[in-house]
């Protein structure tokens, strides 16, 4: 890639009360490109994306987004910014019906990667049930719905965590080609993901994290071919080939 990335996380800190989780944290996602965020369970990867999205502040380093110095920016104005965080929760309005989230998501009044018949289309399954509460879809249809909401606005990076975390096998194959649908729309995602076979697929490049620092940057296919670092940081050995 040329020129300057869209975001650069440089020597970034940052902490819950007295417990530092992030140390010296420093990546950087280019236009057009997919990163995957991976580590076991506690590593910071979530905090990392957190961080990011303005929820919580970096007590130490600086975070540049699209030229500009969004460290101490407040999180709604990070996402007017461009920055798209779908968190791991599904944060969905359950007594609302499926179209009424979809408007509740807009965060301004310039137009978005798609419309909503252009979100529709993309996602059958939204458009059957879009007069029912959310609270009646599936795990599957709350998680397409929330990435749903990001494609109605002006997304410029798209922060996903765990997307398909606790999915059937079938829905974690349409939410790979949700992801592969939205890059080749050209919106840069960062993906935090624990089913490996994710990122393998759709993303360019990996930072590991352990214990809040980065010990591994590369190409999904230098990882693939590491099976020292596959064994020692995810725990996968041969898994894969």
């Amino acid at each position: 890639m040329s020129g300057e990335p869209l975001l650069s996380v440089d020597g970034v800190y940052s902490s819950y009360g007295k417990s530092t989780v992030l140390r010296d944290v420093s990546l950087s996602v280019d236009r057009g490109e997919v990163v995957s965020l991976l580590g076991r369970n506690g590593a910071g990867k979530t905090t990392t994306l957190r961080t990011i999205a303005g929820v919580m502040k970096p007590s130490r380093g600086t975070i540049t987004f699209d030229g500009e110095d969004v460290t101490d920016v407040p999180d709604y104005q990070i996402s007017r910014r461009g920055i798209s965080y779908v968190a791991e929760e599904r944060s969905i309005f359950p007594d609302l019906t499926v179209e009424e989230n979809l408007k509740m998501g807009l965060v301004t009044r310039e137009p978005g990667i798609m419309t909503i018949p252009e979100v529709y289309e993309l996602l059958p399954r939204l458009e059957e049930r879009r007069s029912l509460p959310a609270s009646n879809l599936s795990g599957g249809e709350q998680q397409m719905l929330v990435i749903a909401r990001a494609l109605l606005n002006p997304t410029k990076l798209l922060l996903l965590d765990e997307p398909t975390e606790g999915l059937a096998p079938m829905i974690v194959e349409r939410i790979m080609e949700i992801i592969e649908h939205i890059s080749d729309l050209g919106v840069p995602i960062l993906l935090v993901e624990q089913n490996v076979e994710v990122p393998i697929r759709t993303a360019d490049r990996c930072y590991i994290l352990d214990k809040g620092e980065v010990v591994y940057e590369g190409t999904i296919a230098e990882l693939e071919a590491d099976e020292a670092i596959q064994q020692e940081h995810l725990g996968l050995g041969m898994a894969l080939e």
